[in-house]
């Protein structure tokens, strides 16, 4: 079965400790190292066993004119002046960027399909199932982790490469997951694959 890495949002703006959005990580979390290996693990896993890694960005112009502000999270991230293209906060963490070659895709909602050529880079891949990671647990990896089952792909969840800033919501997320994906962690996630 043709696997595909989405990795969603291991920018600056949501996991580094300066970043201006905090719906991912707390300012001063002390998970934050450990989501970092967590990631850095499944970037490196994926590569060695050339399942290909997609990486998933969000960005808006300097000036936020494109942000339909209809929900908090967009009137937040104007209002904070954050994820802006070209600005630090919207470059990848340092180790869990692409490397080249690899496809990243640009969105600007909440669901990494919504408006980005996220499922034309999966066509050319020949997806079928689908590992996702990111930053959100609760935003962006909730939502294309549904989309991705109302696709039709096989989704797996690798939550200890997750993280959102409240516990609670990133733990509650995970468990609504397991009704559309396979929820696992990455020392867990080779014995999966090989299962399935």
């Amino acid at each position: 079965m043709n696997t595909v890495f989405l990795a969603l949002h291991y920018q600056n703006e949501v996991l580094h400790p300066k970043g201006r959005i905090k719906v991912g990580m707390a300012g001063e979390d002390a998970r934050r190292g450990r989501v970092i290996e967590a990631a850095s693990r499944l970037f490196d896993f994926c590569r060695g066993t050339n399942i290909p890694v997609v990486s998933v960005r969000v960005a808006f112009r300097p000036d936020h004119a494109d942000v339909i502000q209809n929900c908090k999270i967009f009137r937040d991230v104007v209002a904070s002046k954050a994820m802006t293209e070209g600005s630090w906060g919207a470059e990848f963490h340092e180790g869990l960027g692409p490397m080249e070659g690899e496809f990243v895709v640009k969105h600007s909602r909440v669901n990494a399909f919504h408006g980005s050529q996220l499922g034309e880079v999966l066509a050319i891949l020949k997806a079928q199932r689908l590992i996702i990671a990111g930053i959100a647990t609760n935003s962006v990896v909730l939502t294309t982790v549904a989309a991705a089952a109302d696709m039709g792909y096989e989704v797996i969840v690798v939550g200890d490469a997750c993280s959102s800033g409240n516990l609670q919501l990133h733990d509650s997320s995970l468990e609504n997951m397991k009704l559309v994906s396979e929820v696992t962690v990455i020392d867990q996630l080779p014995s999966l694959l090989a299962g399935q």
